[in-house]
């Protein structure tokens, strides 16, 4: 008899208790799904009906379905294993209790052996009200446990999330709706063995000259103690065989060595080569792609402090990329599809990393899957954020299975690069009156849950880092990770949430930088989606409601006043408010990466969006590109030239790093390569003035060494007049055009713009529709838009009379779009016509 499995998914009937209310509920899936289907809950996105969708998270659910078993499926030994059931539920067999889950995060492996009978079966999930469950728990604790209560804008109650083990984010967050849904959205299967089966596969690497020698660590569960066939496939070689095993857990370790390898390397770094494994268990076959690369984060002393650096095959690679949080806040939506488009935008936007933030969730198993196709490396933080958590045996015992499970599923990912014990939990100990009344109590706290995910780490994956917290300075620091910036990873808040000119971005050094952001409106075909006309105003109730940061719509305007005139109306001003996001994180981000080797790894926060929200995002709920997308495509390109204003530093008589609000003494124009090879450009730097007139002020050759910032020119600012702006472009030994960038000495608002006639023409070459754009006149953050799923080439440009700009455009979810079904639906924004 060989290993077989049935899914039990499908068709379930939905009731509740509490509620006159019999439908249908599609598992895996989510309640939520089922009620907006059957048509008894509005759309919870659209205006305020948040609040009117509330009462779901208030009431016990019931899942419920028949199936029928022949003699022979039951035949062996069965196991029901299911997981991400969310979150408090007690399962029943035939009207028997065969599991009380608790945890979201862990998979659940029942015996079931005897109790699935020949003929009818019923299977059925009583879910409890999490809310509750997790208020009880709070109150029986011996000492208070503080919560984020993020989630409480706009009069929502919270949840004392700290006490359940289910994405944060679902009792919302500021950025995010408070659902907190309830389903299933993993694993519902039936499977039959004939004396074990496969728990996980790990592969551990060693690196070696012309070779790499794999170590396959099987984990497996013998109902009895016997003989298995356990064999595993790789590189057109077998090896495994016959095994005996002792009832219960066993570890079985296979060796082999792949000669001539192909490495894996990030995105723009070389080619993501995979290496199928296939394993088989007495018929249980399970495959998995293998990555085959050398990656080390190098944390060691050096002339500052300590770098903190990744090296992949040999060579420090900058990290360029942004937060990851849930595609969506209902879950059922959280589909292939969805997620595809999103990382194939991070990709398309240079970006190689991306961090999964800890108040989401473990993403399954495709999402890793593409991340190795696409060479995007993650980050992966465990899933505690923004709070202290319970240290109590029963809590510790139950996270100490879901992390070793998360770890064996994941750790042959080529893409996972590092296990993170949380997000801003050191840093939250200083938040609350409890744990800064008692700060021994909650930092001993702290330790013991986090010491013990280190010991995981170092158990089950000893060859990647285990970093305690984002950010944090390192091993046993519990110190501010917020700003210094000598050491370790850093979240730079100062310029949203102190409402800091963007210049401050340039007055601290990172050495990573794993969060900063700054928020802008979320697009307007976007807003038209939740947004009545009448509610089309930044201190409307319904954009208030679809704004979860306290004050971030005053916030968005008082930045809007402080570099542009106020714009005319509401779309402009949505439109302005994407521009002056892009600026800040391009401020960033450009100066960042101009201090290489200092700082060598930027994620901004944050990349996608789980509904249509006033946000961080650089991309819209749905995928759509914010113009903050395209400025990262440009700013994350691998060859870049950056301006930096230069201050005089009276001490030393010398240009020194920038200062705050002061006006510069020079600025510099610094090349960065973050190639492999030597490359050279040929820099051309132009004065500009705002109404037409340019001037060159530098042309010149400059040599880039690998993995290298270098300062290729230096203008004086007292040189430039007053109407005057820079304008550069590079181009490789062969002529191409590599890039072009801009630098603004004022704010923009300080420039007497004139208002430009741009032209548009479309044409059809090499499969692409593309769209040139000419000027009479400078014109600012040219935009065009179209209302068909895709993205141009490059957006949110500047254009110069006397040259013409050719746009690409790519369509997503495999549209097909001609020119002449583009161009009636053209829209061109600029900045000259925001005011």
């Amino acid at each position: 008899m060989n290993y077989s499995q049935r899914d039990l998914g499908g068709s379930f009937t939905l009731t509740s208790p509490q509620h006159d209310i019999e439908t249908k509920i599609a598992l895996p899936g989510d309640v939520h799904t089922a009620l907006l289907t059957a048509g008894t809950i509005p759309d919870p996105y659209y205006g305020e009906n948040e609040k009117e969708v509330m009462w779901v998270n208030h009431a016990p659910w019931t899942v419920e379905r028949r199936f029928t078993a022949a003699a022979d499926e039951i035949d062996g030994y069965l196991t029901l294993t299911l997981s991400e059931v969310d979150c408090i539920a007690t399962i029943f067999l035939n009207d028997e209790v065969i599991l009380e889950a608790d945890n979201t995060f862990r998979r659940f492996d029942i015996d079931v052996t005897g109790r699935v009978r020949e003929g009818e079966n019923t299977l059925r999930i009583e879910f409890a009200v999490t809310r509750d469950v997790a208020k009880a728990r709070a109150e029986a604790h011996p000492f208070p446990i503080p919560f984020t209560k993020n989630y409480q804008t706009n009069g929502l109650e919270g949840v004392h999330m700290n006490f359940v083990r289910k994405p944060a984010c679902h009792a919302g967050w500021d950025w995010g709706i408070c659902i907190m849904p309830i389903g299933v959205y993993g694993q519902m299967r039936l499977r039959r063995s004939r004396l074990a089966r496969q728990e996980s596969v790990q592969v551990d690497q060693t690196h070696n000259e012309g070779s790499v020698a794999l170590t396959i660590k099987t984990q497996v569960y013998a109902f009895a103690a016997g003989e298995i066939e356990l064999t595993h496939e790789i590189d057109g070689r077998t090896i495994g065989g016959a095994a005996n095993v002792s009832a219960g857990d066993n570890t079985i370790t296979h060796e082999v060595t792949i000669e001539d390898p192909k490495l894996w390397w990030p995105a723009g770094q070389g080619t993501q080569p995979l290496y199928q494994l296939r394993t088989n268990l007495d018929g249980e076959v399970t495959e998995r792609r293998i990555g085959l690369r050398k990656l080390e984060w190098v944390v060691e002393p050096d002339e500052i402090d300590h770098t903190f650096k990744c090296r992949i095959n040999g060579r420090d690679i900058t990290m360029m990329g942004a937060n990851w949080i849930p595609a969506d806040a209902i879950p059922s939506r959280i589909t292939p599809g969805v997620v595809r488009d999103l990382l194939e935008s991070a990709k398309a936007a240079n970006m190689n990393m991306l961090r999964i933030w800890g108040g989401g969730q473990y993403e399954p198993d495709w999402f890793y899957d593409m991340c190795d196709e696409m060479g995007l490396l993650i980050w992966q933080d465990f899933m505690f954020a923004c709070m202290s958590y319970p240290s109590d045996r029963k809590f510790l015992d139950n996270v100490a299975i879901e992390i070793t499970q998360q770890i064996r599923r994941l750790s042959h990912h080529a893409s996972i690069a590092l296990w993170c014990g949380d997000n801003e939990v050191i840093g939250s100990l200083s938040w609350y009156p409890e744990t800064r009344a008692a700060p021994e109590r909650y930092v001993a706290n702290y330790d013991r849950l986090n010491s013990m995910l280190g010991r995981i780490v170092e158990d089950e994956d000893p060859a990647r880092r285990f970093w305690p917290s984002s950010p944090s300075m390192g091993y046993l620091d519990f110190s501010d990770g917020w700003h210094a910036d000598t050491r370790g990873d850093t979240h730079y808040w100062d310029v949203w949430h102190s409402a800091k000119s963007f210049e401050a971005y340039r007055t601290v050094n990172p050495r990573f930088a794993s969060e900063f952001g700054f928020q802008s409106f979320t697009s307007m075909n976007v807003v038209e989606t939740f947004a009545e006309p009448q509610d089309r105003n930044p201190s409307s109730p319904v954009m208030e409601n679809h704004q979860r940061n306290d004050g971030g719509n005053a916030r968005i305007l008082e930045t809007m006043c402080r570099y542009f005139r106020f714009p005319r109306d509401f779309e402009q001003m949505v439109f302005l408010s994407q521009v002056q996001q892009g600026l800040a994180i391009k401020t960033a981000i450009e100066y960042w990466r101009s201090t290489k080797p200092r700082c060598m790894g930027t994620l901004y926060w944050q990349i996608n969006d789980i509904w249509p929200v006033a946000s961080w995002a650089s991309l819209d709920y749905g995928g759509q590109w914010k113009l903050l997308h395209y400025m990262a495509k440009r700013f994350f390109a691998p060859v870049n030239v950056v301006a930096v204003p230069l201050h005089e530093d009276v001490a030393t008589n010398s240009r020194g790093t920038p200062v705050e609000g002061a006006a510069p003494s020079a600025i510099a124009l610094r090349a960065i390569n973050d190639s492999g090879a030597p490359t050279s450009i040929a820099l051309e730097v132009r004065a500009i003035k705002v109404a037409g007139g340019e001037r060159i002020v530098f042309s010149g050759n400059c040599e880039i060494g690998p993995d290298a910032a270098v300062e290729v020119a230096s203008i004086d600012f007292a040189d430039l007049a007053a109407d005057e702006f820079l304008f550069f472009s590079w181009r490789d030994a062969d002529g191409t055009l590599l890039g072009e960038n801009d630098f603004f000495p004022k704010a923009y608002k300080q420039y007497e713009l004139v208002q430009p006639e741009i032209t548009a023409e479309w044409s059809t070459r090499d499969g692409l529709v593309r769209l040139t754009l000419r000027t009479d006149a400078p014109a600012f953050f040219v935009t065009a838009s179209v209302n068909v799923p895709g993205y141009f080439s490059d957006n949110a440009i500047t254009l110069i009379p006397g040259r013409e700009t050719e746009l690409a455009f790519t369509p997503r979810y495999g549209v097909e779009v001609t020119e002449d079904f583009l161009a009636p639906q053209l829209k061109i924004r600029d900045l000259s016509r925001t005011f």
